[in-house]
């Protein structure tokens, strides 16, 4: 699966775009952990952080699918 990150995320994780191998069925929380493991200063991020799957926003119990594409980002500031 194909997890994007976004804003400040992206320089946390040295990449917008990771491709990922997880079974199906695993949810969205289990993708944070492996990525908080990898990357542990994205953790700082995790109260705050919207998760989408292809057009709509989840909830951490979402089950993922192999070909999700899983968009990760920052909460949305207006100026």
């Amino acid at each position: 699966m194909k997890v994007q990150f976004f804003s400040q995320l992206k320089e946390i994780v040295g990449a917008s775009e990771l491709t990922l191998e997880l079974p199906a069925g695993t949810p969205v929380a289990e993708l944070l952990a492996r990525l908080y493991r990898d990357f542990p200063a994205l953790e700082q991020w995790d109260r705050n952080l919207l998760i989408g799957v292809g057009v709509d926003f989840v909830r951490r119990d979402h089950p993922l699918r192999t070909d999700d594409q899983i968009a990760i980002m920052p909460p949305v500031q207006g100026g």
